[in-house]
């Protein structure tokens, strides 16, 4: 998957953009790590049942000189794209992805298209 500038995932009511004031160590506040290739990636289990360990794969990286990101909702192995948005019985993991969304909004990471 390439990087890109601008997504909106299946069925989501948001579309996401990097912010114009994105800085790498705003990245490294919001628990980013950077990779061996120097990207900064960002890894959440979206989980339905607290500390269980179980639920789908929010996966974020964001391209080292901040041109471009990649947003993915995966399986756990981070094998086959998930849409959570789908079915309502995913509300929790719904509400957890907005939430991170919305805390790095707030940081100035992303931003939202409309």
């Amino acid at each position: 998957m390439a990087f890109i500038t601008e997504k909106h995932l299946d069925d989501c009511k948001d579309t996401y953009q990097l912010s114009d004031s994105i800085k790498k160590y705003t990245l490294m506040d919001t628990t980013f790590m950077k990779n061996k290739i120097g990207n900064f990636e960002l890894s959440r289990i979206l989980e339905q049942v607290p500390n269980s360990g179980e639920g789908p794969l929010l996966k974020i990286i964001v391209k080292s000189d901040l041109s471009g990101f990649k947003l993915s909702i995966t399986d756990k192995a981070g094998l086959r794209h998930i849409n959570i948005f789908k079915s309502p019985e995913n509300k929790m993991i719904q509400d957890k992805f907005y939430f991170q969304m919305n805390a790095l909004i707030d940081r100035g990471v992303f931003k939202k298209v409309n």
